[in-house]
């Protein structure tokens, strides 16, 4: 471009005499950016998307099912550029059974949708447009959709976005492949008009229910089983604004199988009026979703307050109603189901024993102790302190002194160093209902940090429940643990080394949420869970025992939850076991490589809620790539 006219693009910029819009066009004109879809035609930017030879192989794939797939869309006053290019992003489909139905609730003034779609209905007989006669909202204008479809599964476009040439391919894929019947994608949002200039990549997690109940991260793209809906039942006009919300979970208590694609297939267009842009733009939306998780957690039997977090209106808190002491059916869940009833008697509240492994330290077990006796709110609970070869006579006449309290039991074991040997030990001994394995190197912070940790303890479907960890210096430890994250591919906290008040991926630092393990620095767990598991893994006697143990739950179907609302300082490193460098790394390494043996398939496989476009050398979620 001659500078010439980048002065004098540059000037209208700073005058601010152009819009917004066109604000942004100059900016990319200015920055060289070639990929935009209004400099660039949908067919081009589809090409760039699926290049031409990847794109001809799926398009002469045949799966073993012949599935049609309906995608509805419903139509309100949509500018026409957008709607062009949304219905352009379809017929370049590498898959072509697919029929796309249009509803349209536009107003007299914006009678050209009308006039494109149906243009292009004669061009391509797979399009089916309805004008009707009043806007009937978009869960109405959406359902009248369903009304004309007639495909094997359903998939939900928005009419001002734009679908990746591989979305249909790769979701059929997963229903022939997986024998899924409701399948989603991961998704970007991009600016007005750029499809590359991307603002928000959003990477999920495989099916997590305890994150769907937190927030809509399913959202876009889906595609499900069009029988579901005679269970599920249709769009619902009370919640506009987060109707696909309220959809998704109906949707997903019905489906026996849901899969998740793990590629940004779906792009999301941001622009004023956009929720993607602000969900302040439907200040309603918010509200709606708050209404759906509640509607859903009524519809699973299960006593909860719901409130929105400080962080993000539509992001939810979550505080179950505590059961009385625990006597649900052992057997485990799958990992997948969505209802897990929680209804109950109240007879007494369950007991925890925490278990708390010390050689000496004094002044940390102190600290431990006392904020577990001063500050906590729950009060059925029993202390128990591992002695294991302390040596300082301070430390026994510590012991001494908390014995006195009627919650405090001292028991010793006397064989040498082993995390999991100790806990093990003590779980025989323990009275509780509930095992809570706690490091004597943390400090209380919650006061209702056992009632947050046991609201999912007390769960069927759950295994172990972990807590967010900080330093010192109020730096994120521990929110929940990677595996496969790290330099010896193992295991690694997620969002290690951020700050106290920062809010992390997706807001994920600040909602609870499934996850693949969690640190035995801080784990309830049901006693009688540990013990069909057998316990901690006695031969990983100082690294990965928690992670091996939560493991194991997982492979028997339970889930894993880590809750921010659950919060403790670990000032960790001063337990025992790391007094000798060189003895720490040869057991560190020598245990890493027993733990990646015995896990390599899952390790291999990769971690359900950690995307493949991550890192895995940061615990920050950087993309390693794009797309």
């Amino acid at each position: 471009m001659r500078s010439d006219v980048k002065t004098a693009l540059k000037k209208l910029l700073a005058k601010n005499a152009v819009t917004e819009r066109w604000g942004r066009r100059i900016n990319s004109f200015l920055k060289g950016n070639r990929y935009c879809l209004w400099k660039k035609t949908p067919e081009k930017a589809a090409a760039i998307l699926c290049p031409p030879e990847e794109f001809a192989r799926q398009r002469n794939t045949k799966f073993a099912q012949d599935i049609c797939v309906s995608i509805v869309v419903p139509l309100y006053n949509t500018p026409v550029g957008f709607l062009k290019e949304m219905i352009a992003s379809v017929r370049l489909q590498s898959y072509e059974n697919w029929e796309l139905v249009l509803a349209d609730g536009s107003d007299d003034k914006h009678s050209e949708v009308q006039s494109v779609c149906e243009k292009l209905m004669q061009e391509d007989g797979r399009i089916r447009y309805k004008k009707l006669p009043e806007n009937l909202g978009i869960s109405g204008n959406t359902n009248a959709c369903l009304d004309m479809a007639s495909g094997d599964y359903i998939a939900l476009l928005d009419h001002d976005d734009f679908l990746h040439p591989s979305a249909l391919f790769e979701t059929v894929k997963a229903v022939c492949e997986h024998g899924a019947d409701y399948v989603y994608t991961d998704e970007a949002a991009f600016l007005d008009d750029n499809i590359f200039d991307v603002s928000i990549r959003h990477c999920k997690p495989d099916f997590a229910i305890d994150n769907l109940r937190a927030n809509n991260y399913i959202c876009h793209f889906s595609m499900f089983r069009a029988g579901l809906l005679e269970k599920a039942g249709r769009f619902r006009t009370e919640y506009d604004g987060s109707q696909d919300f309220d959809m998704i979970l109906r949707l997903t208590e019905q489906a026996k199988k849901v899969f998740h694609v793990r590629k940004i297939l779906y792009f999301w267009r941001s622009h004023p009026d956009s929720v993607a842009s602000d969900i302040s733009a439907k200040p309603y939306a918010a509200d709606a979703a708050k209404r759906a998780v509640e509607s859903h957690l009524a519809r699973c039997h299960m006593k909860a307050e719901v409130t929105h977090t400080d962080v993000f209106p539509a992001i939810f808190r979550i505080r179950y109603a505590l059961n009385s002491r625990d006597d649900f059916a052992p057997a485990p869940v799958d990992g997948r189901s969505s209802c897990s009833d929680s209804s109950h008697s109240d007879v007494s509240s369950p007991r925890i024993s925490i278990l708390i492994p010390n050689k000496d330290h004094v002044d940390d077990l102190l600290t431990c102790v006392g904020s577990i006796l001063e500050t906590s709110t729950y009060d059925n609970y029993e202390i128990l302190i591992i002695e294991n070869n302390s040596t300082e006579g301070e430390t026994f006449a510590l012991y001494h002194e908390l014995e006195k309290r009627e919650k405090v039991r001292v028991l010793n074991y006397d064989g040498a160093f082993n995390y999991a040997g100790l806990n093990n030990f003590a779980a025989k001994e323990a009275d509780g209902e509930y095992l809570l394995f706690l490091n004597n190197d943390t400090k209380v912070i919650t006061p209702a940090w056992m009632e947050e940790l046991l609201m999912y303890g007390q769960r069927p479907d759950v295994a172990a429940v972990g807590a967010k960890l900080y330093y010192g210096d109020d730096t994120v430890q521990h929110a929940g643990i990677v595996i496969g994250l790290g330099a010896d591919r193992a295991a690694g906290h997620s969002h290690y080394g951020f700050g106290r008040g920062e809010v992390g991926y997706m807001g994920r630092l600040c909602y609870a949420q499934d996850v693949s393990a969690v640190t035995g620095a801080c784990m309830l767990v049901k006693k009688r869970i540990y013990e069909a598991l057998g316990g901690m893994d006695e031969r990983l006697g100082v690294a990965y025992n928690d992670v091996d143990f939560c493991l194991k739950a997982r492979e028997k179907g339970y889930l894993n939850v880590f809750t921010p609302f659950c919060e403790l300082y670990h000032y960790e490193s001063k337990t025992r076991g790391y007094e000798e460098d060189a003895e720490r790394k040869r057991r560190f390494g020598q245990e890493a490589a027993l733990f990646k043996e015995k896990w390599a398939k899952l390790l291999a496989e990769g971690d359900p809620y950690y995307s493949p476009y991550f890192s895995l050398d940061r615990a920050d979620f950087f993309f390693e790539r794009l797309f």
